[in-house]
C-alpha cells in the first residue's frame, strides 16, 4: 500500500503543485513572522546589554516611563569619585542620556523618530556588563567640545554624512538647533544592531549642557567589576556607599527592565503576523481539502480495485494520508526557504512605514524550522482526513462498475450544522464585543472563525439561489455556452462553494477593514470638526516632544494672540495604563473644559480628573489618586475638579509644574495657536519660524485632520496587503478546482467537442465557471465582511469612534477585481481544455 501510495502521488504530481504552494506559502508566512521577530528580539537584547554597565546606579524610585523617556532626575558628578575605591570595581563612570534628539540629513529630511527611539549620549569608553565592549569609535575620534559629535554608521550613511560634515542636530530640549562637525563613526561590538535606533554622541560637558542645562551630573553612573566579581556581588558593594535617594542595580536587571517594554512591542508584531499566517493557513486547507476530494474522487475505481484485492478500509485510507504526509513535508520544507524571504519582505514593508531595520540580521532558527515542519504537516494531514476518512466507504464490489460514486453526507444536515455553527459564533462573537468576558479577543477571533466555517458549511443549500440566478444570467447573455456553464457551476455545489469560500474568508476580512478604517477616519473628521480650537496646531512629525523654545518663537509673530501650551505623559492609574495632560493652569480655560464638580484651579499638586473615570473609581473633589509609573516612581495627587469627556485632554489634567516635578522632560507635544482674525492666514509665517525645525509641523484644521487619517490608512494598506497573501492562495484555489475538474470531464470536454463546441467557446466556459465561484466567494465575503465591521464599530462606540461609515466604492472594487481574478484564474485551465484532441478524450475513462 505505501508502494501504491508512492506511485499514485508520483503519478499525480502535476496536480498536486497548487496544493503545495498554497501549503508551501502558508509554513512560509508563519517562518517568516517567526524569523523577524526572533530576529529583532535578539537584537534588540544584544543592544540593551551592550547598553548597561555591570552595575547601574540611578536615583532611588525612578522608573522606566511608560512612553520610553529617561527620568529627567540625575544623580550627582562627585559620586563618581566616591564609588572609585568600592571593593571589586576596576572603574566608574558617569552617562547622560537623552530622548528626541535627531539628525537632519542632506535632504533636509529627519532620520528615525518612526518607532525607534533617537539617543542623545555622552561618549565613554566604558566596558559594557560582563566584559563586553560597549560603544566603541569605529572611524575618526571621539569627540570634544560643544561643535563635535559622533554618529553611528547607520545614522551617518542615511543622512548622507561623512568625517569632517557639518551635521544639524534638532534636540527636545531648551537649545532647539544646532550643528556640529562630525569627527567620529560609533558602534557596539560583534556588530550589534541597532534595530533602527539612533546615536548622536557628544562629549560629557557637552552633553550635560544641552540636556540636564549644564547641571553637573549624570543620568546615570556605570560601575565596571573585577574579573571573577559578579554583578550582585558588586552591587552589594557599591548600595553601602550610596547616599540617600539613589540606589543600584545590576546590569543584567537594567537591560531587563529598558527591553521588557521593547520586547511587548515584539510580541505583540509577531502575533500580530501570526494572525495573518493563521488566516492563509486556513485557505490552503481549503484548497488542500477540496484537492484531496477531486482526487480521491477521480480514483474512486482504483481504490476500490485495491479493495477488492484485498485491501482493508484502514489501509485505503492511510494510503492517502500518507501522500498528504509526504506532500505537507514537501510544502513545508519550500515553505520554510520561501519563509527567510518573506521575513525580509516583512523587514521591507515595515521599513516603509517609517522603522528601518536593515541592520537586523535575519536567520532561519530552530523553532522557526519546527512550527514549519510542524504546521505544514499537521494542516495538511487534518485538510486531508476528511476526503481520506470518506475513501474507507469504498466497497470492493463497486470495482466492477464503470462508474463509482463517492459516498456524501447530506447537504441538508450540514446545512443544519451549519447554520447552528454559525449562529454559535455569532453569540460568541458578540459577548466579545458588547460583553465583558475575559479573554474577550480569542472569544471574537474563535466566534468570527465559527462563523466562517459555518457559513461555508451551509454554503452548497445557501448558494444556490446565486448559482441558479448566474445560470440564468450566462444563458440570456451568452445563450448555449452560458446555459452549459450555469449547470456544471451548479452540478456540484459542495465543490463550488467550497473553492469559493476560501476567497470568501479573505475578502470577508478585508471588507471588515475596510469599514473599521472608513468609520475611524469618518469619526476622527467628525471629532476634528465639533472640537478643534484655535487657528494652528503645531506638533511633531514623529509624535515625539519638542523644544520648549517653539512657543517662545512662535508667540513673537505678528497677529499670534495666544499660544496654548500642551504636554501629555502615559502613566498607570488604578494599576492600568492612562495618560495625563499638562497645561498651563492660567490657559486652562482655552480647552474650554465643561467642569461637572469642583474648580479648575491647578495650585499645588492637584489634578482635574475625567467624569467618568471618576464615577468608575468613586473619586470625588477632596479625594487622593496616586498616579504610578512617574520617572520619581509613584505620587499621590488631590482631585480638584472632574470634567465632561472631552478629546482635547486625556483621564487626568495637571500643572506642566508637576510634570517636571515628576521628573518629565521640559518639552512640549502640542501647541495651540490663535491668532487675529484680521490679520489674515499666518500660516507660511510659522512655518518659516520653525522651518530650521523638520520635526516640527504647523497645520490648520483640515491638515491637521489629514494627518491624522494617515496612519490609519497605513495601518489598512499593511493589512491588506498581509491578506493579499490569502488572496492569492484562493485564487490558486480556483485554478487548482478548474485544472483538476478538466481532467474528470475530460471525457464529456471530448464529446461536447465532437458535437461542434469551438475551442474558443470551451474556453469561455470555463472562464464563466471560474467567475462565478470568484463571483460567489465575494459576494459571501463582502456581505459577511459588511456585518462584522459594523458590528465591531458598534461595539466601539464608546472608544470614539462613533461614526460607521461603509466605503461602498472600495467594496465594489473588491467585486470588480473577483471577476477580474476569475477570469485570470481560468487562463491556464482553459486553454488546456481547448487542447484537447477530440478522439483522445473521448476515448478516457
Amino acid at each position: 500500500m505505501l508502494r501504491a501510495a508512492w506511485k499514485s502521488l508520483l503519478a499525480r504530481k502535476v496536480r498536486l503543485v497548487m496544493s503545495t504552494f498554497a501549503i508551501a506559502l502558508g509554513v512560509a508566512f508563519v517562518v517568516g513572522s517567526l524569523v523577524f521577530s526572533a530576529a529583532l528580539s535578539e537584537g534588540f537584547n544584544r543592544l540593551f546589554g551592550a547598553s548597561v554597565g555591570d552595575v547601574v546606579v540611578r536615583p532611588a524610585g525612578s522608573a522606566t516611563t511608560l512612553n520610553g523617556d529617561p527620568s529627567t532626575r540625575t544623580v550627582p558628578a562627585s559620586l563618581v569619585q566616591r564609588l572609585e575605591g568600592t571593593p571589586g570595581a576596576i572603574r566608574v563612570d558617569g552617562f547622560v542620556s537623552a530622548l528626541g534628539v535627531f539628525v537632519v540629513g542632506r535632504d533636509d529630511k529627519v532620520i528615525g523618530g518612526l518607532g525607534a527611539p533617537t539617543y542623545g549620549l555622552s561618549y565613554s569608553d566604558a566596558p559594557a556588563g560582563h566584559g563586553i565592549d560597549g560603544l566603541t569609535i569605529q572611524a575618526g575620534h571621539p569627540p570634544h567640545g560643544p561643535r563635535q559629535v559622533a554618529l553611528d554608521q547607520q545614522t551617518a550613511q542615511l543622512a548622507g554624512y561623512h568625517l569632517g560634515d557639518r551635521v544639524p542636530i534638532v534636540t527636545a530640549g531648551h537649545r532647539a538647533l544646532l550643528h556640529a562637525r562630525l569627527v567620529g563613526i560609533a558602534g557596539y561590538a560583534d556588530n550589534t544592531s541597532l534595530a533602527g535606533a539612533t546615536l548622536t554622541i557628544f562629549d560629557v560637558p557637552t552633553a550635560q549642557q544641552l540636556f540636564l542645562k549644564g547641571k553637573n551630573a549624570f543620568t546615570t553612573i556605570w560601575v565596571t567589576a573585577d574579573p571573577g566579581v559578579s554583578q550582585t556581588e558588586l552591587r552589594d558593594a557599591v548600595i553601602q556607599r550610596l547616599p540617600p535617594k539613589v540606589t543600584a542595580v545590576t546590569g543584567d536587571d537594567a537591560a531587563n527592565e529598558n527591553a521588557s517594554q521593547v520586547l511587548q512591542g515584539v510580541k505583540f508584531l509577531r502575533t500580530f503576523l501570526l494572525i495573518f499566517a493563521a488566516v492563509a493557513l486556513v485557505v490552503g486547507a481549503y484548497l488542500i481539502v477540496n484537492t484531496f476530494s477531486i482526487l480521491v474522487a477521480q480514483r474512486s475505481r482504483e481504490l476500490a480495485l485495491l479493495r477488492a484485492i484485498g485491501a482493508s478500509r484502514r489501509q485505503v485510507s492511510r494510503s492517502v494520508l500518507v501522500e498528504a504526509l509526504v506532500l505537507g513535508l514537501f510544502g513545508a520544507t519550500v515553505g520554510i526557504v520561501l519563509g527567510l524571504g518573506l521575513a525580509y519582505a516583512i523587514r521591507g514593508l515595515i521599513a516603509l512605514l517609517g522603522l528601518d531595520l536593515g541592520g537586523t540580521g535575519l536567520h532561519l532558527t530552530g523553532q522557526g524550522v519546527l512550527a514549519g515542519y510542524a504546521t505544514g504537516v499537521v494542516v495538511t494531514m487534518a485538510a486531508a482526513w476528511l476526503p481520506a476518512r470518506r475513501t474507507g466507504r469504498i466497497m470492493p464490489v463497486q470495482a466492477l462498475g464503470d462508474v463509482v460514486a463517492m459516498p456524501e453526507s447530506s447537504i441538508r444536515r450540514r446545512f443544519v450544522l451549519g447554520m447552528v455553527l454559525a449562529a454559535l459564533g455569532a453569540v460568541a462573537a458578540l459577548d466579545g464585543l458588547f460583553g465583558s468576558p475575559p479573554h474577550a479577543g480569542y472569544l471574537l477571533g474563535g466566534g468570527i472563525f465559527a462563523v466562517l466555517l459555518g457559513v461555508t458549511a451551509a454554503a452548497p443549500v445557501l448558494c444556490r439561489p446565486l448559482l441558479g440566478l448566474a445560470r440564468a444570467a450566462y444563458a440570456l447573455v451568452f445563450r448555449a455556452v452560458g446555459r452549459l456553464a450555469g449547470l456544471n457551476a451548479l452540478r456540484n455545489p459542495r465543490r463550488t462553494t467550497a473553492t469559493a469560500s476560501a476567497l470568501m474568508i479573505g475578502l470577508a476580512l478585508a471588507s471588515t477593514m475596510s469599514i473599521i478604517g472608513a468609520s475611524a477616519k469618518a469619526s476622527v473628521d467628525k471629532t476634528i470638526e465639533d472640537n478643534f480650537i484655535g487657528s494652528y496646531v503645531v506638533g511633531s512629525a514623529f509624535g515625539q516632544p519638542f523644544s520648549p523654545q517653539v512657543a517662545r518663537r512662535i508667540d513673537r509673530v505678528p497677529g499670534v494672540t495666544k499660544v496654548v501650551r500642551q504636554r501629555y505623559a502615559f502613566i498607570e492609574a488604578d494599576g492600568r495604563r492612562s495618560t495625563l495632560t499638562g497645561v498651563v493652569p492660567s490657559q486652562l480655560g482655552s480647552f474650554g473644559l465643561n467642569l461637572q464638580s469642583g474648580s479648575a484651579r491647578l495650585s499645588g499638586r492637584t489634578v482635574l480628573v475625567n467624569a467618568t473615570y471618576a464615577a468608575d473609581h468613586h473619586l470625588s473633589v477632596g479625594d487622593t489618586v496616586t498616579l504610578g509609573r512617574l520617572p520619581v516612581g509613584s505620587r499621590t495627587f488631590t482631585v480638584a475638579g472632574t470634567y465632561a469627556d472631552t478629546p482635547l485632554v486625556f483621564d487626568f489634567v495637571t500643572s506642566i509644574q508637576n510634570l517636571a516635578s515628576a521628573g518629565f522632560a521640559d518639552s512640549d507635544n502640542f501647541l495651540i495657536v490663535f491668532t487675529d482674525p484680521a490679520a489674515g492666514s499666518l500660516m507660511q509665517t510659522l512655518r518659516s519660524v520653525v522651518a530650521d525645525l523638520p520635526v516640527v509641523t504647523v497645520q490648520d484644521e483640515q491638515q491637521f485632520a489629514a494627518a491624522q487619517r494617515r496612519p490609519i490608512d497605513q495601518l489598512v494598506l499593511m493589512v491588506d496587503a498581509l491578506l493579499g497573501l490569502a488572496l492569492v492562495i484562493a485564487v490558486l484555489g480556483i485554478v487548482n478546482t478548474l485544472a483538476l475538474s478538466i481532467i474528470e470531464r475530460t471525457r464529456e470536454i471530448g464529446l461536447l467537442r465532437a458535437i461542434g463546441l469551438g475551442r474558443g467557446q470551451l474556453r469561455l466556459m470555463v472562464t464563466l465557471e471560474s467567475v462565478v465561484m470568484a463571483l460567489l466567494g465575494a459576494v459571501l465575503g463582502v456581505a459577511l465582511g459588511i456585518c462584522f465591521g459594523v458590528a465591531m464599530m458598534h461595539a466601539l462606540r464608546d472608544q470614539g469612534l462613533d461614526v460607521i461609515a461603509v466605503p461602498y466604492d472600495q467594496l465594489g472594487v473588491f467585486l470588480a477585481l473577483a471577476v477580474v481574478a476569475g477570469v485570470l484564474a481560468a487562463v491556464l485551465p482553459a486553454r488546456r481544455a481547448a487542447q484537447l484532441d477530440v478522439l483522445t478524450a473521448i476515448a478516457a475513462t
